[in-house]
């Protein structure tokens, strides 16, 4: 049975119900296999609540898009609802720039380059902050980051570092950290600062505010036409490494303890068991270092702006947030264990955990699109909290990457990435062919996407970004 209004579908499967929020023409579209996947993850015990974003589609384990919430006392958590790039999420940052002093395709080139100086983009490439010590990064987040790569914190006026993000650290138990070998953290340490490839970036965004929230577009220090910085980056190989080692771990624990479903990739335990217990100081690390590698990758194009722009070049943080995790959230019913899955929290004005410079407005939500299409920054509403206040965290892929690459022409990507004209969107790779298979045409409309979010009254548009240059990471 399906019960139905314009932008939520509430769907019943053999294990229990999960809540779409989407609008028809994308319900219409999603694969038999995302609802397989859902029955599966409903047969996890004690499950209190399973949704789906517009942007869903199937992962591993888990569709990607999820949203899936257990009471704090009987919870579980799972590794396969978190994903393997654990804290994998976006940061955004405002220049002082306006578009048209970056309108030259020549400048915007020029730009790209500078960047790629302070951040490697080659496949294995080392970052640049081989004097940061990595045990603080992992057991500390931003807090855990020499006084130097926290430059407005000697302004504090201006300071945004540590102030405008979802969490700047996560307590763990640090004797969990023991079980990784050397080897696990030369690499980490080695890709501090690293973009990493397939669907992550940096880019470059001009902004268009949507008049009906221009009030809280200038409370956040934004205005027309503005130049932005998006990133999209994860936990890289310390991330991966999490999850491989706790992956292990837990199915023995599965094992031991009579757990399973029908699909043997779908990981979990219960939340007070010391295999779950491990996994949460564990995934904590990885979000520490998630939110470092952003922080860093933003601080490389700091510096390549003033290379470029000199001195009165400033790029201040407006978010960092996350969309693979779990963690502890109160809500009105009491306390729960929520992961979210690609899927962003959207907090409405006034949500006690606002951070305290977006109390009065709700914080923003970073929503990239596809390369080549707009992104949207957005605002949680009241009535998020139907959805344990989680909305889309992105275009939401439609084919696999070698379906894209048999089907999708290098002309149709280049039509779509304007190149040769004055508004080409300029990309650090020399060739698109090597990057075909992140062409818009992989992905879902985005716009269709943020439709369903506003229409089912999750969050509303506070401004459309419009690409300008994009820095993707090589394979």
């Amino acid at each position: 049975m399906i019960n139905k209004n314009e932008y939520y579908q509430q769907v019943q499967l053999p294990s229990g119900v999960v809540h779409v929020y989407a609008g028809a023409e994308l319900f219409k579209s999603l694969d038999y296999k995302v609802f397989e996947m859902a029955n599966n993850n409903l047969q996890i015990p004690n499950q209190v609540y399973m949704s789906y974003t517009p942007d869903v589609h199937v992962g591993v384990g888990t569709c990607i898009g999820t949203t899936a919430v257990w009471g704090a006392q009987n919870g579980y958590v799972s590794p396969s609802i978190v994903g393997s790039d654990i804290g994998c999420g976006m940061r955004m940052h405002l220049t002082n720039l306006h578009k048209d002093e970056v309108k030259e395709v020549k400048l915007r080139r020029k730009l790209v380059k500078a960047i790629e100086k302070y951040l490697p983009v080659e496949d294995h490439a080392r970052g640049h902050f081989s004097d940061i010590r990595l045990e603080h990064v992992v057991t500390k987040g931003l807090h855990g980051l020499p006084k130097k790569y926290i430059p407005d914190g000697y302004t504090p006026r201006k300071a945004t570092s540590l102030t405008h993000v979802e969490r700047s650290k996560f307590a763990l138990d640090e004797n969990a950290l023991d079980r990784f070998p050397g080897s696990v953290w030369h690499r980490s340490h080695r890709q501090l600062g690293t973009l990493g490839n397939g669907n992550h970036f940096a880019e470059l965004q001009a902004i268009e505010i949507a008049e009906e929230n221009r009030a809280i577009a200038e409370a956040w220090g934004l205005f027309d036409g503005q130049v932005a910085v998006m990133i999209h980056s994860g936990s890289r190989a310390w991330g991966g490494s999490v999850s491989q080692y706790c992956g292990s771990e837990m199915l023995k624990t599965m094992r031991t303890l009579g757990l399973g479903t029908a699909d043997p990739k779908l990981l979990f335990a219960p939340l007070h068991h010391q295999a779950g217990q491990n996994y949460v100081d564990l995934m904590y690390s990885a979000l520490n270092y998630a939110i470092v590698n952003r922080h860093l990758i933003a601080y490389a194009i700091r510096e390549a702006g003033k290379d470029v722009f000199g001195s009165r070049f400033e790029m201040t943080t407006l978010y960092d947030l996350m969309h693979n995790y779990a963690w502890g959230e109160r809500h009105e019913e009491g306390d729960y264990f929520v992961h979210r899955k690609g899927a962003t929290r959207a907090l409405p004005a006034g949500h006690p955990d606002n951070p305290e410079p977006y109390l009065a407005t709700g914080h923003p939500a970073l929503i990239p699109g596809s390369m080549g299409t707009a992104s949207y920054l957005m605002v949680g509403a009241a009535d998020g909290k139907a959805n344990f206040h989680s909305i889309c965290h992105g275009a939401g892929r439609i084919r696999s990457r070698s379906a894209t690459k048999r089907l999708i022409t290098l002309s149709e990507f280049a039509a779509a990435m304007k190149v040769g004209t004055d508004e080409e969107i300029v990309v650090n790779q020399k060739s698109l062919e090597s990057i075909l298979d992140e062409s818009p045409q992989a992905y879902k409309d985005v716009d269709q996407i943020i439709e369903s979010v506003v229409g089912a009254g999750l969050a509303q548009v506070v401004a459309k970004c419009k690409p300008l240059a994009t820095v993707k990471g090589a394979k």
